[in-house]
């Protein structure tokens, strides 16, 4: 029995301990909050300190980027981290994301690191309205982001910017990444895992939708081998780069035939959460068999398959389970406005069968809960019977 200990004790930990238990793996979480290592499925249960938790460890991975970086410092001096601690630095800093991708000649969108109002005012002359500015760090699911479409907007929302960096509570400086904003004809995103001997495996593109700067639908279905094969070779020329061990997202805008590298996330994520009915082995399993050094499994599609997050709900009708291929997976938290409280995953022996269960999904869940679901089920039943 191997013992890893996970920074972070949300949802992905404990879906790393379901996949990893049929691998007679033993998998902790260590609460940032509380300083505790807890069970991930059963958080009563406590088992002392981070000092205790990494001298239990076989080894550590996280669930999340935004660790403090004193707690990775710890964990890597044990030499028992995976990925590396700048490997999650990097997932939580888009200054040091846009490094990297520059550094391995990987397409993103043309930008400019903003730290004074003269940085500001610099991005407004180098780059093209419209331009979207992203916090460096503490950004995530649409928050810290702004949006000029007219320099008449410059002085309020220079205003906001500031005011968002002075409120920061980061050991680490704040500052803000200025993009110019890319016409893209969808979002994709690419989940990966590279293991300690360097043995890879990808899964297929996902395309995402996302509902007020949050994911909302991810399907995972056949896709053009050409966009398959450009998201592949960015994974490698990344995971190499950063000697990576673990599972890896990459999100891409994809303009045309290309496809520009949004952001990254070093961990599991929530596209690729379609993965735990869709294919042999999920996200999950791969990360634990990863960080293990043991051989990946398999990351074939077996049959298209969506993803639904369930937000600020804890409850669905329970009509949805007569759905055939529909699965419920929630992560037992408490309800609150906005909170990723579980998600639906739906298959189906092809698109058309899929779409068509989506559609029969969406008409039975509320619209309020789920805004426009049901507008992309349509749209999605609409391409695909074409």
């Amino acid at each position: 029995m191997k013992k890893v200990l996970v920074l972070g004790a949300g949802q992905l930990a404990r879906m790393m301990d379901l996949a990893g238990s049929p691998l007679n793996m033993d998998v902790k979480a260590y609460d940032v909050r509380s300083n505790t290592v807890v069970h991930p499925v059963a958080p009563i249960h406590v088992y002392g300190d981070l000092a205790h938790g990494i001298a239990e460890a076989d080894v550590i991975t996280a669930e999340f980027e935004h660790v403090a970086h004193d707690t990775l410092a710890t964990c890597e001096a044990s030499g028992k981290l995976l990925p590396s601690s700048q490997s999650i630095k990097i997932g939580g800093d888009r200054r040091l994301e846009k490094q990297l991708l520059e550094s391995c000649q990987v397409p993103n969108a043309k930008h400019v690191v903003i730290e004074s109002k003269e940085d500001f005012e610099q991005a407004i002359e180098q780059l093209e309205l419209p331009i979207i500015f992203k916090s460096a760090l503490e950004g995530y699911d649409g928050k810290g982001q702004w949006r000029m479409k007219s320099v008449d907007q410059a002085e309020n929302i220079w205003q906001e910017m500031s005011d968002f960096i002075a409120q920061s509570k980061s050991l680490v400086p704040q500052g803000i990444v200025a993009e110019q904003m890319v016409p893209f004809s969808r979002e994709v995103s690419l989940v990966g895992a590279r293991n300690t001997h360097g043995e890879v495996a990808v899964y297929p593109l996902t395309e995402n939708h996302h509902t007020s700067g949050v994911l909302s639908v991810s399907v995972a279905a056949p896709i053009q081998e050409n966009l398959q094969q450009q998201a592949a070779d960015v994974f490698a020329k990344l995971t190499e780069k950063l000697n990576y061990v673990g599972v890896l997202a990459i999100e891409f805008f994809q303009v045309g035939e290309q496809l520009l590298v949004n952001e990254i996330a070093p961990r599991v994520h929530n596209s690729g959460h379609w993965t735990q009915q869709g294919a042999d082995t999920c996200q999950f399993e791969n990360h634990i068999r990863a960080i293990a050094g043991l051989p990946l499994g398999s990351t074939h599609l077996v049959r298209p398959t969506a993803m639904v997050n369930i937000l600020g709900e804890d409850t669905v009708p329970n009509e949805v389970l007569a759905i055939p291929s529909l699965t419920m997976h929630w992560y037992d938290k408490e309800k609150r406005a906005g909170r990723k409280m579980g998600h639906i995953n739906i298959s189906g022996h092809d698109e058309l069968e899929l779409a068509q269960r989506l559609v029969a999904l969406a008409n039975i869940l509320d619209d309020q809960a789920f805004p426009d679901l049901a507008q992309f089920a349509k749209k999605y039943l609409s391409r695909v019977s074409k």
